[in-house]
């Protein structure tokens, strides 16, 4: 039993959303970064624009208190509390708190200056800026210097990020509904596919037509051709099983009625005639069934075992094997072999199988007339060639076809008409053919098989 595993619709928001949350994470990383230079520059400027007001009030009311429209700007700089302190010509107190931050480095002359110090124990942001004014007719250096808490920079910033991150997460969270949704719909073919899937059955092996996105249609292309190759071994099986039954039925009815009849005869040369037919027709029915099973097996077998062998020696073997049946019958037999070895690639035990049909065939189809046959082995080219040839009946060329099918039958007689189709199945394992050839007188079959290089 295998573990259940996540759904495709579960993988596939993980896979859109996993790397969306990341993005959104850094994208919220980077903007609280921007907020807290958004908010120096906003404080800063703040602090420059109170320091420059303070500056012109200074000025202008030669250091008595600033103006109203002054300290509304002061108290709305940023939203944070702002302190000031200025001085005049001679470093004389002019206004503001008595005690400004400390900074222990020298104000330059050419514009304000910027600096982090701390102040009754927090850290603060001071702006010092010195201008050349007149006040109570004197005129000197006038200091201003203006300072914010870091705290509320810190606070404004993180605000801005808070909010940010609230509407990145508002997207998220409705990115997520969008995309679980989506995806349920995006699948919904998917499902119609199950549902088709599931109404086939060994009844119906119908080529699925339901309309499928593109990104399945390969998926189901290929289930189409299975389901068609399934189909076509099923009726392969089922044609196999009437006409094995079909061929089987008179071999059996010819025992049975031969072991009936058996009993009845007390004839001793009789009887001794009965039992030799009883014999002949439980050897022939044997040898049919051993050919419909080496067919079914040729026919829906593995590959073969290969190996590379000489064609002569294999043939001559077969030959020596055949040759009592063939002389037994009177007939000349005769074994051409090649004048040098003819090497192949194949199964020995098949090929030589392929090579024993073909004489039997040659045997039970030559008629009585038929007074040799001759098995002969030659190269051509790119291919080795075993012909089996006789002088008998012969094979008409319209009923080739015929001889090499199935069960196919050219006349009454004692096949059982698989000879030639093993021989055609072991050729085809051998990605080689059989072909009858015409010749004057007889039949003539030749396997053909390719060559295997030194």
């Amino acid at each position: 039993m295998t573990g259940r595993t996540m759904s495709l619709r579960s993988r596939l928001f993980l896979v859109i959303l996993v790397p969306l949350l990341l993005v959104s994470v850094l994208l919220g990383v980077w903007r609280y970064s921007v907020a807290q230079r958004t908010s120096e520059q906003l404080f800063d400027r703040s602090l420059l624009a109170a320091a420059l007001a303070i500056s012109r009030d200074v000025t202008v009311s030669e250091g008595d208190a600033l103006s109203p429209s002054a300290r509304a700007l002061i108290s709305d700089a940023g939203g944070g509390e702002v302190f000031y302190h200025v001085t005049g010509p001679g470093g004389i107190y002019v206004t503001g708190y008595a005690y400004p931050p400390s900074f222990s480095g020298r104000i330059s002359d050419d514009g304000p200056h910027f600096f982090v110090a701390d102040y009754r124990g927090e850290r603060v942001r001071v702006l010092r800026m010195s201008e050349t004014t007149t006040i109570d007719n004197l005129t000197g250096k006038t200091v201003v210097t203006v300072w914010q808490r870091v705290s509320d920079r810190q606070a404004f910033a993180t605000e801005l990020a808070r909010r940010a991150v609230i509407l990145i997460a508002g997207l998220m969270a409705a990115l997520a509904v969008v995309v679980w949704f989506g995806v349920a719909i995006g699948l919904r073919p998917l499902l119609g596919l199950h549902d088709a899937i599931a109404r086939r059955s060994p009844n119906d092996l119908s080529v699925i037509q339901r309309p499928v996105p593109a990104e399945v249609s390969g998926i189901v292309a290929t289930l189409n051709r299975l389901l068609g190759q399934v189909e076509d071994s099923i009726d392969a099986h089922k044609a196999f099983i009437s006409d094995a039954a079909h061929q089987l039925r008179n071999p059996a009815s010819a025992l049975l009625s031969l072991a009936e009849t058996l009993p009845a005869v007390h004839d001793p040369a009789e009887r001794q005639q009965r039992e030799r037919e009883l014999i002949d027709a439980a050897r022939n029915a044997a040898h049919l069934t051993e050919q419909l099973l080496r067919a079914e097996r040729l026919h829906h077998g593995g590959l073969p075992l290969m190996e590379r062998f000489d064609l002569n020696a294999m043939a001559e073997r077969v030959c020596a094997d055949q040759a009592p049946a063939v002389l037994a019958r009177d007939i000349d037999f005769t074994y051409e072999p090649q004048g040098e070895p003819v090497f192949v690639q194949g199964d020995t035990v098949l090929l030589g199988e392929a090579l024993a049909n073909l004489i039997d065939n040659a045997l039970k189809h030559g008629g009585p007339r038929m007074t040799e046959i001759i098995v002969s082995i030659r190269s051509c080219g790119t291919f080795a060639e075993v012909l089996v040839c006789d002088d008998g009946r012969g094979i008409p060329s319209d009923k080739v076809d015929v001889a090499f099918r199935r069960f196919g039958q050219l006349g009454t007689n004692q096949g059982s008409g698989l000879g030639l189709a093993i021989v055609q199945d072991i050729a085809c394992k051998h990605n080689g053919d059989v072909k009858s050839l015409d010749v004057a007188q007889g039949a003539c079959i030749r396997m053909r098989l390719a060559l295997r290089a030194m």
